[in-house]
């Protein structure tokens, strides 16, 4: 049963990090360069699609990089700057508003699958990599769609699921795994065949971008052609990935750290996998694997990590277990809150950070 303070809590805890985030990056810094300080990494890009589309800014060399940022995002970017003249504040106004809705519908989901709603929302935001839900980055959106799809889902909510996932499959590419395990989802629940036609829903946005680049460049995966040009993101067997990131991690650099955080994801990874087989969670499965497949049969390990916040499925689970057992949460905050804000720190102060 859904409480009626899940929403709040759920809120409480996502408007009482940001402010904590908020007071550490003010730390030294003055308040006007507040917005610039989160300008990192892909938040960059995603404002020079907003401002100039996918050919990138007028007299600069093209980034083949960009087709692999859906159009989402900076879509919405683009509208939200009509009213808020900074690009870079305007996208930590997305996020912040994106992730509101996220955490509200996170605790929802929690309660309605038997777990407490707030320790959902709390495993989240301690989460090491929780530092890009609040960055102009994409993950707040996706969630801010996905996770409603997946709870309309599960109260037999199909046309509102599906409209819901094709809002996450504009977003990003994780909307195709999204997008799949909705279908899987559909026939465990062996619902009504007459509802079947919704699950196309969440497809058609991937075959609109897909379909945008190819009448611009006869490419039909311009996306995916775009994270091996900008990321090296060649497909590689498991293993030979797995030997890649392991020798770039026993370095001395600080690109080292980044490798053993990228190894440290990957078996995370693995061992939701597990949990999720074993629990039979066969749409959760689809979910997640998927994104892991695709992650982990790159030429090395890049962004894992990050890509477990949008695991929604995990975060369920560790409240499950910590809802049965308070002090697992204690223990999780005690080692994951340090690492959460260190990260943070990593990312503000322009080293990647995950």
């Amino acid at each position: 049963m859904i409480t009626r303070s899940a929403g709040r809590d759920a809120l409480l805890l996502w408007f009482g990090s940001r402010a904590g985030l908020l007071v550490v990056t003010l730390l030294g810094t003055a308040l006007g360069a507040y917005a610039d300080k989160w300008r990192k990494w892909d938040a960059g890009l995603f404002i020079t699609i907003a401002q100039y589309g996918y050919d990138g800014e007028p007299g600069k060399p093209v980034d083949d990089g960009l087709p692999a940022f859906f159009p989402g995002f900076p879509m919405l970017l683009r509208v939200v700057h009509l009213v808020v003249p900074d690009w870079a504040a305007a996208g930590l106004l997305i996020s912040l508003a994106a992730g509101a809705v996220a955490m509200v519908a996170l605790a929802r989901l929690a309660e309605l699958e038997g777990a407490s709603g707030w320790m959902a929302v709390l495993a989240l935001l301690l989460y090491p990599m929780a530092v890009f839900l609040a960055a102009g980055y994409s993950e707040s959106l996706f969630l801010a769609f996905a996770i409603p799809a997946w709870l309309a889902a599960r109260q037999g909510q199909w046309s509102l699921a599906a409209s819901l996932a094709a809002g996450a499959s504009c977003v990003r590419i994780t909307g195709l795994f999204l997008a799949i395990a909705l279908v899987v989802e559909f026939l465990t629940r062996r619902e009504s065949i007459r509802q079947a036609g919704w699950l196309v829903v969440p497809f058609v946005p991937l075959v609109t971008y897909s379909y945008y680049h190819y009448s611009r460049s006869g490419d039909w995966l311009a996306w995916k052609h775009a994270q091996e040009a900008g990321w090296g993101r060649d497909f590689a067997w498991p293993w030979e990935a797995w030997k890649s990131t392991w020798r770039s991690a026993m370095g001395s650099d600080d690109n080292a750290v980044a490798f053993r955080m990228e190894i440290a994801g990957a078996v995370v990874a693995l061992a939701v996998l597990i949990w999720l087989l074993a629990l039979c969670r066969w749409s959760e499965l689809v979910y997640t694997g998927l994104q892991a497949a695709a992650l982990m049969t790159s030429a090395y390990y890049l962004s894992i990590p990050r890509s477990l916040l949008l695991w929604f499925p995990l975060w369920i689970l560790v409240a499950k277990v910590a809802t049965r057992r308070p002090w697992v949460m204690v223990g999780y905050a005690l080692i994951f809150g340090p690492l959460m804000l260190l990260n943070a720190e990593r990312f503000l102060s322009g080293a990647w950070a995950g």
